[in-house]
Parts: C-alpha cells; sequence; structure tokens
C-alpha cells in the first residue's frame, strides 16, 4: 500500500520533517460504517456552476450528519477551497498526496463550520496529465472507506481530467445550464459514463421571467433532451455570487430559497422522498429549435 494512503492510527505515531508528531493532526474519520458513495459532479461545459454546487451539496450532507469529503480534481485551476473559504488553510494537494510526498492525513482539511467536511484542494501549478489514473482510482477507493460521501468537482471538456475524476466514481450529477450549449455538452458527457450508471440532473441558474418570457429554456425543455432523473432546480439569484465570493455556502443560510434548494437536494440524495424544487413555466418553448442539435430527439 503507498505510504500516501496510511490509516491515521499509522501515521499519527511519526514525526514529520519540521519534528511535529502528526498526532496533533485534525483526526480524521478512519472508517464509514458502510462504503461510501464517490460522486462525480461534471457538465461538459465550463462555467455552469459545478463547484459552487459541489460545495453547497457537501455542504448541506455534511449538515445532515454525513461525513463528507470534497475532492477538487480540476487540476491546475483550483477553486473549491475559494468556495468553501478555506484558501488560507490549503498547505498540501491532491498531487503530494498521489506522489506519496504527504500522507491522505496531511492533506485532508476540515471545513471551518463542520467536523464533517472535508477537503481536498487540487494543485494549481500542475497540469492534468500528471496525475494518473490508477492512482487517482486507488485514492477515491480509501477516501470512500472514511467517508459516506466523496464528491469529486470534475473539470470543464472530456479529456484527462474528465477521465481522473470519473475513474473511481460510481455515480455522477450533471449540472447543466439553460443554455443550448450547455445542455448539448450535457448530453455528450452522459453518453461517456459507464452504461450501467444512472446519472441525476441538476439545473442550475434559471431565470423564471425569462423563462415565462420564452426567451430561455424551461425546465422541461432540457429535461425534454437530457432525459435524467431531477435532483432539484437552482435559481439565479445574486445571493449565489455573493455567499461563493465569501466563502459561505448557501446550504446554510436557513432563510435562503437557494439554500432550501440544496438541501433538498442533499435529502434526495441521501434517499429520502423528498420533492425536488422546481420551476415549472410554460410559454415559448424551444424545444422544436433544438431537435437538430441533438439528431432529433427533442
Amino acid at each position: 500500500m503507498m505510504r500516501a494512503f496510511e490509516s491515521p492510527a499509522a501515521s499519527s505515531q511519526t514525526v514529520g520533517a519540521a519534528g511535529v508528531a502528526r498526532a496533533e493532526l485534525e483526526p480524521v474519520p478512519q472508517r464509514a460504517a458502510a462504503r461510501g458513495r464517490a460522486i462525480v459532479i461534471t457538465s461538459g461545459k465550463g462555467g455552469v456552476g459545478k463547484t459552487t454546487t459541489t460545495a453547497n451539496v457537501g455542504a448541506a450532507l455534511a449538515a445532515a450528519g454525513k461525513r463528507v469529503v470534497l475532492v477538487d480534481a480540476d487540476v491546475g485551476l483550483r477553486n473549491l477551497d475559494i468556495v468553501l473559504g478555506l484558501e488560507s488553510r490549503v498547505k498540501h494537494h491532491l498531487l503530494d498526496v498521489l506522489e506519496e510526498k504527504v500522507t491522505l492525513d496531511e492533506a485532508l482539511i476540515r471545513d471551518k463550520r463542520s467536523d464533517n467536511l472535508y477537503l481536498l484542494a487540487a494543485a494549481q501549478t500542475r497540469e492534468k496529465e500528471d496525475v494518473i489514473t490508477a492512482q487517482m482510482k486507488a485514492l477515491i477507493e480509501t477516501l470512500r472507506d472514511r467517508f459516506e460521501f466523496v464528491l469529486i468537482d470534475c473539470p470543464a471538456g472530456i479529456e484527462m481530467g474528465f477521465k481522473n475524476a470519473v475513474a473511481g466514481a460510481n455515480h455522477a450529477i450533471i449540472v447543466c445550464t439553460p443554455e443550448v450549449s450547455a445542455v448539448r455538452d450535457a448530453d455528450r458527457v452522459v453518453g461517456l459514463l459507464p452504461n450501467d450508471w444512472r446519472p441525476e440532473l441538476i439545473i442550475n441558474r434559471l431565470r423564471p421571467h425569462l423563462v415565462k418570457k420564452g426567451k430561455m429554456l424551461s425546465v422541461e425543455d432540457v429535461n425534454g433532451i437530457l432525459r435524467l432523473p431531477l435532483l432539484g432546480v437552482i435559481a439565479d439569484e445574486p445571493n449565489v455570487i455573493v455567499a461563493t465570493n465569501k466563502g459561505e455556502p448557501l446550504a446554510l443560510d436557513a432563510t435562503s430559497e437557494t439554500g432550501a434548494a440544496y438541501r433538498a437536494i442533499a435529502a434526495k440524495i441521501c434517499g429520502q422522498d423528498v420533492a425536488a424544487p422546481t420551476v415549472s413555466l410554460s410559454g415559448g418553448s424551444f424545444l422544436s429549435k433544438l431537435g437538430s442539435l441533438f439528431g432529433g430527439r427533442a
């Protein structure tokens, strides 16, 4: 077994180069009661809100009492730490662990607000091609033994970064905005996932007033193409940007409707029979216009 994947019990008895006992590290769960779920959060298209979704769904799951680790797989463009407000606490990253420079326990960062939530940050100055897929898969397998949920923030595109992010996962959540290009890219990604997976969908940044005017795709339009189980819909509201800039997930704001939507999504992921918060508005359907872009599947 690689040194980087040592258990906390083993690593706590050794001493780091600076002479600081590793017993002083933050305690990390050693083993989940049952094997955890590894969920890749993906889309194909960049800028649709995968990182914000990962942070908020992870925070909501942790607030519900689940042990959660968030893995930033976007090597070279690290952002998950900022959305969580943990950027000043990052000392080691994903590739440090994979290359056995530090143990997994040294690289994991505990969230400020929840003892149940941890982050494994991406490297900012490395390339996605530096990650060896087999090692990434082994790392996710190890995390599944310690946490109930492993959420993997997938980079944009369908190349090496996507391959590495998917490698250790056993489920996928597709994040899609109500734009033609985003829907087409999401459809492409669904086709690249393992055939035995049944991905679920989050529609992000919906503007109900534009849907009502027929100027934006509706929930029905988007899922008329993707045809995936709907986890929830997140409205496009200024508070999302404000919370992201502050490093404070809206999922923890009891007064926010968007926060409630993230918490409902987390409940559905946990298997609870709750309705997916959604917006269903008629008028100006774009489905007929989209058909030619998806091989006539409108």
